[in-house]
């Protein structure tokens, strides 16, 4: 048996049915409406259609009110118990597909830096976790992104989160060391200053800025809007690597790097900003198993 096209047959349209079981629900073709964002019209003409395809009369229309009929209240009950059998059983799927994997939402510099160096850890401790790393420009609201977890930057309070510190901001001048490598070694914060530097200029989540930086450190320089300027710390990083000028170094993304004799420090500065990386996850909603393995697994690697 053809069970949707018999049903097209006689209800004209199982849209219809929906329009019925909101109008049903509410007693009231206009709070239907609103519900379902359409004109009042369009549901008094899905009722009609549904009405003249049964062969009965639904409804009662008074002049402000509407109210079922016996033919129209036996079609509601199993109407609506159809519709939340199918609400459930659509909800346990779509947790149950969450559930098979776990998103961590991070910028592109601590996904390509940090995380993806130490996969293979994660993946030799828990095989069976499948990990997704959302890069993104802009911080998330997880819950309503449907993200396990969140890297952000700040003091470590965020209203409907819990967090864990993974690293203290610290930022310090880093460099490829061929262009540093040279007799005229940069001694001072004002020769710094003159030197070429690689900005990042990101749209969305405030970074400390070269200018902020040397503030900070004790030296009053402007900027003159000379240096390559990127809005993604990756790219700086990147840039850094190819000798393009001196980038400002966060020491919990570059420190690999520095190990590596990819980059070098430039100097012995550094600045303690008093913020920190924390990673985050909502506490609106339960962590599933391996998400919780995972910020357990995060947490210990950043302890370590």
């Amino acid at each position: 048996m053809n069970i949707m096209r018999e049903l097209r047959e006689i209800t004209h349209s199982p849209h219809h049915l929906m329009v019925f079981e909101a109008a049903a629900r509410h007693q009231s073709f206009t709070n239907a409406a609103n519900e379902l964002s359409v004109s009042q019209p369009a549901v008094s003409s899905a009722i009609r259609q549904l009405e003249k395809a049964l062969g009965v009369r639904l409804f009662t229309r008074g002049h402000r009110s509407v109210v079922l009929t016996e033919a129209g209240d036996t079609l509601y009950q199993d109407v609506s118990q159809g519709f939340s059998r199918i609400l459930e059983t659509a909800r346990r799927l779509r947790h149950m597909e969450r559930n098979r994997h776990v998103t961590l939402s991070t910028s592109t510099a601590f996904a390509n830096y940090w995380m993806l160096p130490r996969l293979s850890n994660l993946h030799a401790r828990h095989p069976g976790i499948d990990l997704r790393l959302q890069t993104t420009d802009k911080d998330l609201d997880l819950s309503e992104e449907g993200v396990s977890l969140g890297i952000r930057l700040g003091k470590g309070a965020w209203p409907g989160y819990d967090c864990e510190l993974i690293a203290h901001e610290v930022l310090f001048p880093v460099a490829s060391p061929h262009l540093v490598d040279r007799p005229s070694d940069i001694r001072d914060l004002n020769t710094l200053a003159t030197e070429n530097l690689i900005h990042l200029e990101e749209p969305y989540r405030p970074r400390p800025t070269w200018k902020e930086w040397f503030s900070r450190m004790g030296a009053n320089v402007k900027d003159t809007g000379k240096g390559l300027r990127l809005n993604d710390y990756a790219l700086v990083i990147q840039a850094a690597m190819a000798g393009e000028g001196i980038a400002m170094g966060w020491e919990h993304v570059v420190a690999p790097l520095l190990e590596q004799g990819l980059l070098t420090r430039v100097g012995s500065w550094k600045l303690e900003t008093g913020s920190g990386i924390y990673l985050i996850w909502s506490n609106k909603a339960q962590l599933s198993e391996q998400a919780i393995a995972v910020r357990d697994w995060i947490i210990e690697t950043a302890t370590d």
